[in-house]
């Protein structure tokens, strides 16, 4: 009950600015948390379900970066009524007479919005999420979790491996008192150090013995004058200047959580988590948590004596005698007679071709989406994407890295990128 009384009192900050290098050419033309995933849906409706689901209905998206798609499917799929007193709102990055630069990290994202922040008077705590993780979580658990432990900030943390460990910002805790922190830790002495205790092994259930080292998620919930005061001392970055100091200085707590959970960074985990989606027990089920986006009016999937096994079907998609194996097909995807898909994720289309596919070719045009006769293997096509007939996407090269003129190659995975014509016949 005294969670369900504070949850007014929470802004949710959700850090959507973010360039997401290790993420091109996915990211050429958008921001991190505008990229599609699961066929239908993009990634920012991942926190701002969390957050609605959990009762939170004040919800600010700081962006800077490509955001003019991410403004779009926000300004499109979130609108509450003229008697709600909940907003889900942008707040792009700004020049102003204080400020003429532009963030330079996730801290000092915060620190120049804490002004549009705290004009909402009764907000007591903020609530930081990142725009690009996939997750289910109940965020009132967290608040309950930082109001019995009394703390001035609450720092969600997931079980990881000794191997996964450098990849992440690593806690030390004790008690419910995180002690110590280090950003991305290469050294063994040092991931020594940061071994899990048995204290705090105890606090989640079945824990895998290989899980050893407690990851940051990035997930933050802070006392609103706490954060105020610690970012007027400065700092760019919440995982590499905020947070140590704060364990120095304040009480700083953990919350446990040992669910699925997958910072989308690379070509390699965007591709794979997007996959697993289609498996008959995926480790995150769109038919069990309720996520939210943009309602399109578009007409069910039309299929035609197709061959598909683990397949995402999207609404809109056309899919005339193909075969696919563990693939997903996104809105409006147009796939032609006789082409062949595994491993694959095609993210459709944001409009269809006026013409027919007749009157395309009459006029010497590639039409939108895959032609015939294609075979497309462990791959990601960008949306409006425009493949010819006898198109091979197989790297035939084995490659793990490669550019050319249609294409990138990352992690061994092909990416065509938005709005790429490949001529027929290409191989890749």
């Amino acid at each position: 009950m005294i969670v369900d009384k504070l949850i007014k009192s929470v802004i949710c900050l959700i850090l959507g600015g973010g360039r997401g290098t290790r993420l091109y050419p996915l990211t050429k033309d958008r921001s991190k948390s505008a990229v599609p995933i699961g066929g239908k849906y993009r990634m920012i409706d991942i926190p701002v379900s969390n957050s609605l689901n959990s009762g939170l209905n004040r919800i600010l998206i700081l962006t800077q970066f490509n955001s003019a798609s991410l403004n779009q499917h926000i300004n499109r799929t979130y609108r509450f009524d003229h008697f709600h007193e909940g907003f889900v709102d942008i707040l792009a990055a700004e020049q102003t007479e204080d400020h003429l630069g532009w963030h330079q990290g996730t801290a000092d994202a915060v620190r120049w919005n804490m002004k549009h922040i705290t004009r909402f008077h009764d907000v007591q705590y903020a609530l930081i999420l990142g725009g690009d993780q996939i997750y289910a979580m109940d965020f009132r658990d967290l608040i309950k979790t930082h109001i019995e432990n009394n703390a001035d900030l609450t720092m969600a943390a997931i079980p990881v491996t000794r191997q996964q460990a450098p990849r992440f910002g690593i806690l030390q805790v004790k008690g419910n008192q995180i002690v110590h922190f280090v950003e991305k830790p290469k050294d063994e002495n040092q991931l020594d150090v940061l071994t899990i205790s048995e204290e705090v092994r105890s606090r989640f259930e079945n824990l895998h013995p290989q899980k050893t080292h407690l990851a940051s998620m990035g997930i933050y919930l802070f006392n609103l004058k706490i954060l105020q005061d610690e970012l007027d001392l400065g700092g760019q970055d919440f995982g590499l200047d905020i947070i140590p100091r704060a364990i120095k200085n304040r009480r700083v707590c953990f919350f446990p959580f040992d669910d699925y959970w997958e910072d989308v960074g690379t070509i390699q985990s965007f591709h794979a988590s997007n996959l697993d989606f289609v498996e008959a027990f995926p480790r995150f089920d769109f038919y069990k948590h309720r996520i939210y986006t943009n309602a399109r009016q578009l007409p069910p999937a039309k299929i035609f004596g197709c061959l598909l096994d683990r397949v995402y079907a999207s609404e809109g998609c056309i899919l005339d005698r193909i075969k696919a194996t563990r693939s997903i097909i996104g809105i409006r995807a147009i796939v032609r007679e006789g082409t062949t898909i595994e491993d694959s994720i095609l993210m459709g289309a944001d409009f269809y071709d006026e013409q027919t596919d007749s009157e395309a070719i009459r006029q010497g045009l590639i039409p939108l989406g895959i032609g015939k006769n294609c075979i497309i293997k462990n791959a990601i096509i960008d949306k409006n994407a425009r493949l010819g007939d006898n198109v091979r996407l197989v790297n035939k090269e084995g490659l793990k890295y490669a550019d050319g003129d249609y294409y990138s190659i990352r992690d061994g995975i092909i990416v065509i990128p938005k709005n790429t014509i490949v001529p027929s016949n290409t191989v890749i």
